[in-house]
């Protein structure tokens, strides 16, 4: 079998038997002739242990043969075999039957000597004639070490004593054998096969040889040359194709040719190497086929990656064009800058806005489809991805730009014309009073009937100043400003002026006419007027009260986040339009603004925390904001799942139960405490928004959603809607009160204000500072509040800084159940922004030992600052008392259990 290269083709993954392979010097075409000589054949025939069997048949001039010739044609044979039957050994079969004794020993003594392969036996078909015979086995016994052969050398009188060695299934007729044998096809097989190994060879290089220049290929930077490169390289590929077409078409002939026999006889068999042919063939064919997917699967890649190049080239080609055509247009818009000096200057300016902006239509709407059309190859996977999306952005950036400046060119525009308008109306009308005081005649005015016609005449006119006049000067300027220009306002108040001086001409003119109208006037008698022609008087009008809106609007919610160790302060005012809501509307408020809050929740976490995780955005979140999602959002995930698969749908079931809505707040009291969590979140995510809050990602996100708000006013939403139910449930009450329910009622409200209150008291407790305990096992934080605190000495005040302590010193106390903390209240400004709070522990005091707030021993002394009212006072006082009282019982239930199992037992805590 010729074999080929032992490269292998690197740019396919398959790897190529024919391309490993050593190669071999001969081949059938270049020994030819001295095969068809038949001096040697390899017939096929293999003995019982599956040796391959070369016979050499009689042949006339078989010392004659060349030595180099008779080599090469030994070769050959023994390296069609393959490496397995060639390893058993060859059985040599030698026919001499017509020869003499000479002719034995010559071809003895050439195989022994020349012979390339492996053996295993050697019969020799000695000479049929008696005296040679004898000869020969003589000869055989005197000059076997001569011959130099490790193997038997079995001599055979007939073809008779050789069945008894090999199968006649296995040997030609010419040795009394039924195996079929052709010399000439044979010849023709093994050149055909060899010419089809090669074939296979030169098509794997060829393959080879464009796979690699595919790969080194460089991608051309313009639509042309990609396209010209695009076109060449699929011409190539075609004409590959057809190769590997062919030679699958050559393999597939060969293939029939070798099993020819079996096809016209089922009785004919294949000989071992036939089979070995086909076997040959058929992997050569398998060799070919895994080369031609490799090259495809290569190819598919390449081409893709070709027509993706010419996608980008087209895109970058248009993207050039369009962004080229709508820079002159924005460069025409900015030029764009008269704004009128009249009315029909302005109204031509508006026409060549109009005009302008038509004209930016069609390369808009290219530049939006370009933009379109950049998102589609991103989503189909494009390879220059990150090429692509700037010059997406940059086209929607151009495009917002261009409506933006439009718009506002409009809007100058149209000022301008409203301005100039209201400035001709206004000279308008200074004209035309000007001609109605001019048009009144002096001689009909002397009469009394002329005056008062006169008169009535102005007072008409003067009725339509307010329409046609200019208002005050200031906010006329004030309504203009973003025109006016100093020759406006000159021309303003030269109208303004002329006003003023119509203005003062109707005035005299009114005075002038009202002397003539009374000195002509006769004294009228007095007549007690007809019941009839009595004035009436006007009935007082009935005000009816105005419809009042049934809506739940009223509240303000106010939500001061300070940044680091900061608290939160909740502080809600009602404000309602009717006392008057009804339960029903209450409850339908609640419902409504419930699924609304659901909905902005999802819409932050789908616009917002998803997008935070979209490949096709990660270039713009900033650097600062990498893996810190849970920091911006706090558990927001959290408080979204509760809302939208529980809380909502158990309040909705209340539209016919309203009395099951108190029990929905005490059902979900622990559930509500998810709030605590978030809002001691708060200052860590507000001090990361002020950080990256201004980048083009949030931007973008906002742009998508199409929220008129920033991200951080959204997530003030669950600190809003926390502190909102405690309004809907404060006004429940109301509609409810002393009624069945109540009760319940005004328990969910204590578990809202108790959540806030919790909340509240938690943002205090984070900004505690200095304390090296740990204040989670300090117990619950039951009160928190600032204080004036003295503290007392036992032994006097012997030292001047003594005195000085003994001032009342401002303190910020936190109750536990186990510890009463001592803190220093701190606040400084942070980056510019509100002032943040932090409380610097300064002591501690076990609650045992505690002093009742407005109770003094020797130990202090703690009088409330901030809030002086009894009210707090004795709520501390409560507090402290609950906990020394739940301390002593305790303590006495420890003691008595200990008396019990006979164990002493001390108490302290009295």
């Amino acid at each position: 079998i010729l074999s080929c290269c032992k490269q292998k083709i690197s740019v396919f993954p398959c790897t190529d038997e024919i391309m490993q392979q050593e190669i071999r010097p001969l081949v059938a075409v270049d020994i030819i002739e001295q095969l068809h000589r038949q001096f040697a054949i390899l017939s096929g025939g293999r003995g019982k242990d599956g040796a391959p069997i070369i016979t050499f048949p009689e042949f006339a001039g078989f010392s004659e043969i060349p030595d180099d010739d008779f080599l090469n044609v030994v070769t050959y044979l023994t390296s069609i075999p393959s490496l397995e039957a060639a390893s058993i050994g060859f059985i040599i079969i030698i026919d001499r039957r017509r020869d003499k004794w000479s002719a034995v020993k010559a071809s003895l003594t050439r195989i022994a000597v020349t012979f390339p392969g492996n053996l295993q036996l050697v019969f020799v078909l000695r000479p049929s004639r008696f005296i040679q015979r004898a000869i020969a086995d003589i000869g055989i016994k005197l000059y076997r070490d001569d011959f130099k052969m490790k193997v038997p050398i079995i001599m055979l009188n007939s073809v008779s004593d050789l069945h008894g060695y090999i199968d006649k299934s296995q040997l030609t007729r010419e040795l009394g054998g039924t195996l079929e044998y052709g010399h000439s096809q044979w010849i023709h097989h093994r050149t055909a096969i060899e010419n089809f190994a090669m074939t296979v060879k030169t098509t794997a290089q060829m393959l080879q040889t464009f796979g690699t220049d595919l790969a080194e290929t460089e991608l051309p930077n313009d639509v042309q040359c990609t396209e010209e490169l695009l076109s060449s390289h699929t011409e190539h590929h075609s004409k590959l194709k057809d190769e590997l077409k062919l030679a699958v078409k050559q393999g597939a002939t060969l293939l029939t040719c070798i099993r020819e026999p079996v096809t016209r006889s089922a009785n004919s068999k294949l000989s071992p190497d036939e089979l070995e042919n086909v076997a040959t063939v058929e992997r050569l064919l398998a060799q070919l086929d895994e080369t031609e997917k490799a090259f495809d699967q290569f190819w598919t890649k390449h081409h893709l990656k070709l027509e993706q190049c010419l996608q980008l080239r087209h895109f970058e080609h248009d993207f050039r064009e369009v962004k080229l055509t709508l820079d002159n247009l924005m460069e025409t818009l900015a030029g764009f800058a008269d704004i009128g000096d009249s009315v029909t200057r302005v109204e031509n300016l508006l026409k060549e806005q109009k005009h302008l902006e038509e004209k930016g239509q069609e390369p808009l709407e290219k530049a939006q489809s370009l933009a379109l059309h950049g998102e589609q190859l991103i989503q189909n996977n494009h390879y220059a991805i990150d090429s692509i999306r700037p010059k997406c952005v940059e086209l929607r950036r151009i495009c917002d730009d261009f409506t933006n400046e439009t718009k506002k060119k409009y809007d100058i525009l149209g000022k301008s014309l409203e301005l100039h308008k209201q400035l001709d109306k206004a000279s308008q009308w200074c004209e035309a009073g000007i001609y109605l005081l001019a048009s009144q005649a002096v001689d009909k005015c002397q009469s009394q009937e002329g005056a008062e016609t006169a008169l009535v005449e102005i007072e008409k006119f003067l009725v339509t100043a307010k329409e046609h006049q200019l208002s005050n000067l200031k906010e006329f300027y004030n309504q203009f400003d973003m025109i006016l220009t100093p020759e406006i306002k000159a021309n303003a108040q030269r109208i303004v002026q002329k006003l003023e001086d119509v203005q003062e001409m109707f005035d005299k003119r009114q005075v002038s006419l009202k002397k003539l109208a009374a000195k002509q006037t006769r004294p009228v008698q007095p007549v007690a007027p007809h019941p009839e022609s009595s004035p009436k008087r006007a009935s007082p009008k009935i005000t009816r009260p105005a419809a009042v809106e049934m809506t739940f609007r009223g509240f303000l919610c106010v939500v001061k986040a300070i940044n680091r160790n900061t608290n939160f302060f909740f502080t809600c005012a009602w404000l309602t339009h009717s006392t008057l809501l009804s339960f029903s509307h209450i409850i339908n408020e609640l419902i409504e603004t419930e699924r609304v809050y659901v909905e902005e929740l999802q819409s932050i976490i789908e616009g917002y925390a998803s997008e935070m995780d979209n490949p096709n955005l990660v270039h713009l979140i900033p650097s600062a904001l990498q893996n810190k999602k849970e920091i911006l959002f706090g558990n927001l995930p959290e408080i979204y799942y509760f809302h939208n698969r529980i809380f909502l749908k158990e309040i909705e079931n209340c539209i016919e139960n309203p009395e099951l809505l108190a029990r929905c707040f005490l059902k979900r009291k622990e559930d509500l405490q998810i709030y605590e969590k978030y809002c001691q979140n708060k200052p860590r995510s507000e001090a990361l928004w002020r950080q990256c809050g201004d980048s083009i990602f949030f931007q973008e996100c906002q742009r998508k959603l199409d929220h008129k708000l920033s991200l951080d006013a959204y997530l003030l939403k669950p600190v809003q809607r926390i502190t909102k139910y405690q309004l809907l449930l404060k006004e429940m009450l109301k509609c409810s009160k002393n009624s069945e329910g109540t009760a319940e009622l005004e328990e969910a409200l204590a578990t809202v204000l108790d959540i806030i209150k919790s909340v509240n008291d938690s943002m205090h407790q984070i900004a505690i500072t200095g304390y090296e305990g740990d204040v989670s096992e300090l117990g619950k934080l039951l009160m928190q509040g600032s204080f004036n605190v003295w503290t007392d000495h036992k032994k006097g005040h012997n030292k001047v800084k003594d005195l000085a302590r003994f001032k009342p010193m401002q303190r910020h106390l936190f109750l536990y159940t186990k510890m009463l903390l001592f803190c220093k209240k701190r606040e400084e400004n942070t980056d510019g922004h509100e002032k943040t709070a932090s409380y610097s522990f300064k002591n501690s005091l076990k609650v045992i030992n505690a002093v009742m707030v407005g109770e003094g021993n020797k130990s202090g002394v703690l009088t409330d600052r901030d809030a002086s009212s009894v009210e707090l006072k004795n709520t501390w006082i409560s507090e402290i008392r609950k906990v020394l009282t739940g301390q002593l019982e305790a303590c006495r239930g420890r003691a008595h259990r200990a008396a019990a199992g006979n164990v002493s037992f001390s108490c302290s805590c009295v």
